[in-house]
């Protein structure tokens, strides 16, 4: 050190010439000038304190000149810093944005040298970085505002770096404030609420109850931050808020925040939630807080348990059993724990739903009161009716009433609430609390019941709930919101979705009115509520008591029908009941009703088709039965001022539970294909076919047995069969008697000529085939005569006249059937003395329907192939049908017995038939495909030679008769082929047309025939 100090001397001797005096009395001088400096600056303080920026700015300078000069670099920031307060000062109340950069930069100054002093100035007794702090505080004081918010911000953020320097926890805690603050102000939540967390750390590192109540307070003013806050301080408007300066403010970082449940549960902010939270309840514990550790630990568990562990689950509600038992009994907290609970239902008895209003000038104030649907209590209303909405339910005061509820306990302990009821706030309903245990992780639907008090409206937010020793109350809404934000996936977890329940709709709770005491009016039918078994056709008294179980009497009442078959109640006993008016409270009245049962529809043979034939429907359907609307009110009420009020009315709609059953069930209808001849004695055929004028005996084949001529598609000329299959699955024992009537004359039953239309006796689980002979009636499709006259009369019309033809072809077909199904009659009697009719005409409508196009309706052309070396078809005249023209044709397939072998040629013809009664000119097409569906006529690749024509051959095909056509085939390759042939019509007349469905006069008519299969094999 001593050779260094002696170099660094001579270095300043040879360099400037000067002695060691004049080394040291320079050290002296500059000395002097640093003292100097300073009271200059000490000075301008004073000047500053004392109101007088101009002098202290001018002490300000000469300080800086001085510590520039000696290089004083502390006392120069202090004089600087001096100097942009007097310049503030001088200027103040001024927004000159020169004056704001000066200030910035002066500053910026300043914060360096202050920096260069901590760096130079290391091992004197005060750090200044605490004024380097400060200093960048004034600065961010001073530019705290919106428009300059980064730059706020990175001053801040860099004050926050330097608070690692100071040693004193205090200083920290109050740059930390201060940081807070000025953040706060800015309208970064986010970050006030960070370094008011590091507040909080640095007062609970004090072990004392006093420190922990200001971190607890502390923390208490972040939770709107972090969106974990109390309910009873989730208003804007606090004075957390306030405190930090964000009153106005509703953005962090550009962000917004709605105030609603959905925020509590962002997973974003799941883990720091949970560590405010943790942070509160740790502090209100150590600051003798039971309230409000019971808060932090409800909210926590509430709505974060699907990240606490089941040991954590099981630690919050130790938590807040024993918070609890600090608190005085009966202890409300504004925030809810478990369980979750949310609207079902509400289950209301019919006759709260049915309070119809009376209208004071109309006498008959029921007359369309009623429902407007097939059901009791139908959900549609006439599109025509308003004032009244879906939402709007009617109490009866004293009349108790239930709401269903759904509770969830998705954590690992089990819960146990110790009363809950509905909460209301209007004062006019009593509710009943009931006592609920939920295992871990499981829901349970409880009915929550009350009582109405007054007259007026009631308004049910929530239930109120005493679990954990606190009440609290639970309001629908909140978990709506967390139901729909879990749907959107913004919450951690649907808690009723893990606890097993199924997805539910939300149920708004609705407007509930209380209305003044009404009678109650209860139905009952004697010998049971249940359906009343009536075969089709019987009739049967049923009597039905009335007790009004209200404390009002019934003074005015009306019996009317409703519903479905209302034609099935015969007569009412209304002198009875009204004979019995006023019927007072706990009084009865007894009637009769005469019921007959009505014929079964098409759907209800069907719902009991779908049964065992054994064992019948002995349920009655909803929606087809008729009910009695009784419209009832009590008396009158006489206002204070002389008028007359009139409480609503009350509907108490009474289903008569009519259970209809078939005696007799008809099977099936089906018309018999004549495929074999049928034998039928000269008694059968006469009445059936007695408008032919039959009367020469000698031409019958028999006296008393006919053989009927076969139709090639399967049917009689002459005579068609009707079989009808009958089952009996009651316990009574049914005649069946079927009579035809022909001409309009009706077979006598006692005719012994009719011995096919004989009754017939079905007993108990024993079916019966009637078979029914129809006389020949000639369908208008089939004959070519009906589409000409239909299209003769003026061929200019075109395809709007074949429109026109085809729909009168459908209308006359339709008639045809009515009028045979007309004939038909099968009557009914049963051990029961009741007789009926059985329904039969869509089952015979359906059995004639299936069979028109199978059996009368041929294609114009029939195609089929065959060997030309053995002059034999090769499908059988059974199988020659082809398919129906259009695009789906070729479904049924046809062979060829014998294979035959390829590189030889194969002689083959098709032959075309004319079904019609005219010339059909047509072109006719012949193609062949292999297995995979390749053309093998192409030229290109063609794996079948031909000889002869194959393409557009132009034919003509006479009415009624046959055309060949030879063609040769050479197979090159074995395998399996079809053959298929189709045709063009050429100059289609309109039956062919009006057969093919064509939609106008140009369109081709196409028919093709069906794939004839060649198997082909190789040769030796």
């Amino acid at each position: 050190m001593g050779l260094t100090c002696r170099i660094h001397r001579n270095y300043f001797k040879d360099t400037f010439g000067l002695t060691n005096q004049s080394w040291l009395r320079g050290g002296v001088i500059k000395a002097k000038k640093r003292r100097l400096g300073r009271a200059q600056k000490i000075i301008g303080d004073y000047c500053l304190l004392a109101g007088s920026p101009a002098d202290a700015n001018a002490h300000y300078t000469t300080a800086i000149d001085l510590a520039r000069l000696t290089g004083d670099v502390f006392w120069h920031a202090g004089a600087l810093e001096g100097s942009v307060c007097a310049l503030v000062v001088d200027r103040m109340g001024q927004s000159d944005p020169v004056l704001e950069d000066e200030v910035k930069y002066r500053y910026y100054t300043i914060i360096q040298l202050y920096r260069r002093a901590t760096l130079q100035d290391n091992a004197q007794r005060v750090s200044p970085v605490s004024f380097e702090l400060e200093a960048a505080l004034k600065l961010a004081r001073y530019l705290c505002r919106r428009e300059v918010a980064k730059e706020v911000s990175d001053l801040l953020m860099g004050a926050a770096d330097g608070a690692k320097a100071l040693l004193d926890a205090s200083d920290r805690l109050i740059l930390y404030i201060e940081i807070a603050r000025l953040f706060g102000s800015l309208g970064y939540k986010r970050k006030a609420a960070f370094f008011s967390r590091q507040v909080a750390q640095l007062y609970l590192q004090q072990d004392n109850a006093y420190a922990a109540m200001s971190a607890m307070q502390v923390l208490t003013m972040t939770t709107n931050a972090y969106h974990v806050q109390s309910r009873k301080t989730s208003k804007p408007d606090h004075a957390s808020l306030k405190e930090l300066g964000a009153s106005n403010s509703n953005a962090d970082s550009g962000k917004a925040h709605p105030q609603s449940v959905v925020s509590l549960f962002e997973s974003q902010w799941s883990t720091l939630q949970m560590v405010v939270l943790r942070e509160i309840l740790m502090s209100s514990i150590r600051a003798a807080d039971p309230l409000t550790s019971w808060s932090a630990a409800a909210r926590l568990v509430r709505s974060f348990y699907p990240l606490i562990t089941p040991a954590g689950q099981s630690g919050l509600a130790s938590s807040l059993s024993n918070s609890a038992d600090r608190l005085p009994w009966g202890t409300r907290c504004a925030d809810p724990c478990l369980p979750f609970i949310r609207l079902h239902s509400l289950p209301f008895h019919p006759s709260q739903r049915d309070i119809v209003k009376r209208n004071p000038h109309k006498k008959e104030w029921w007359i369309g009161a009623g429902p407007s649907g097939p059901f009791i209590y139908t959900p549609f209303t006439k599109g025509g009716t308003s004032g009244t909405s879906k939402q709007e339910i009617n109490w009866i005061v004293g009349e108790p009433v239930q709401v269903m509820i759904e509770l969830a306990n998705p954590c690992s302990f089990d819960l146990v609430v110790e009363s809950i009821y509905l909460s209301v706030h209007s004062g006019n309903f009593d509710a009943f609390p009931v006592t609920v245990n939920l295992p871990p992780n499981t829901s349970k639907l409880v009915l929550l019941s009350g009582i109405p008090t007054k007259v007026g409206r009631v308004s049910i937010p929530g239930c109120i709930v005493h679990s954990f020793g606190v009440i609290t109350e639970h309001l629908f809404k909140e978990v709506d919101s967390l139901l729909l934000g879990a749907a959107q996936g913004l919450v951690l977890s649907d808690p009723f979705r893990c606890c097993g329940s199924s997805k539910f709709k939300s149920v708004n709770f609705p407007t509930i009115s209380i209305v003044p005491p009404l009678p109650l009016l209860v139905a009952n039918v004697v010998g049971g509520d249940g359906s009343i078994l009536l075969y089709e056709g019987e009739i049967r008294d049923v009597l039905i008591t009335l007790t009004n179980a209200g404390t009002v009497p019934v003074e005015e009442a009306n019996i009317a029908l409703s519903g479905k078959n209302q034609d099935s109640v015969i007569s009412i006993a209304h002198s009875t009941w009204k004979s019995a008016l006023p019927i007072k409270p706990g009084g009865e009245v007894t009637f009769k009703v005469t019921l007959r049962a009505w014929h079964l529809s098409l759907a209800d043979l069907e719902a009991d088709g779908s049964r065992s034939p054994a064992n019948p429907r002995r349920i009655a359907r909803e929606g087809i039965n008729p009910f009695l609307n009784i419209h009832y009110a009590g008396p009158s009420a006489a206002k204070g001022n002389g008028e007359v009020s009139l409480p609503p009315g009350r509907r108490l709609a009474v289903p008569l539970n009519i259970c209809a059953v078939q005696g007799m069930r008809l099977v099936r209808a089906r018309l018999l294909s004549m495929e074999i001849p049928a034998r039928f004695s000269e008694a059968h055929l006469r009445p059936v076919s007695g408008k032919d004028n039959i009367s020469d005996e000698s031409n019958m084949l028999h006296n008393d047995i006919s053989l009927l001529k076969i139709d090639p598609y399967k049917g009689s000329w002459d005579l068609r069969l009707l079989e009808l299959e009958l089952f009996n699955p009651t316990d009574v024992v049914f005649d069946v008697d079927v009579s035809v009537h022909l001409d309009g004359t009706i077979v006598p039953e006692d005719n012994t000529a009719d011995v096919a239309c004989h009754k017939t006796r079905i007993d108990r689980d024993y079916s019966a085939r009637v078979l029914i002979p129809l006389e020949y009636f000639k369908l208008p499709v089939l004959d070519a005569s009906f589409f000409v006259k239909e299209n003769g009369s003026d061929e200019q019309l075109g395809s709007k006249v074949a429109t026109i033809a085809e729909k009168n072809a459908k209308a006359e077909l339709n008639a045809s059937i009515s009028n045979l199904i007309s004939k038909i009659k099968v009557r009914w009697n049963s051990g029961r003395n009741s007789s009926g009719e059985l329904n039969i005409k869509d089952a015979i409508q359906a059995a004639l329907q299936a069979s028109i196009l199978d059996i009368l309706l041929p294609d114009p052309l029939t195609f089929s192939f065959r060997l030309a070396k053995d002059a034999k078809p090769a499908n059988d005249s059974n199988h020659s049908t082809v398919e129906n023209v259009g695009p789906s044709a070729g479904e049924n397939v046809l062979r060829c017995k014998d294979p035959i072998s390829a590189h030889k040629m194969t002689h083959m013809e098709v032959q075309i038939r004319n079904n019609t009664k005219e010339i059909i000119q047509m072109n006719l097409s012949i193609s062949c495909k292999d297995v995979a569906g390749e053309n093998c006529f192409e030229e290109n690749s063609a794996t079948v030679l031909w000889a002869g024509v194959l393409n557009d051959i132009q034919l003509e095909v006479p009415p009624l008769q046959e055309v060949i056509h030879p063609f040769s085939v050479y197979f090159l390759v074995p395998g399996d082929y079809s053959l298929q042939s189709s045709s063009v019509i050429i100059d289609a007349t309109d039956v062919l047309r009006a057969r093919a469905k064509a939609e106008s006069p140009d369109e081709p008519i196409l028919c093709r025939g069906s794939p004839f299969h060649i198997h082909v094999v190789g040769t030796e």
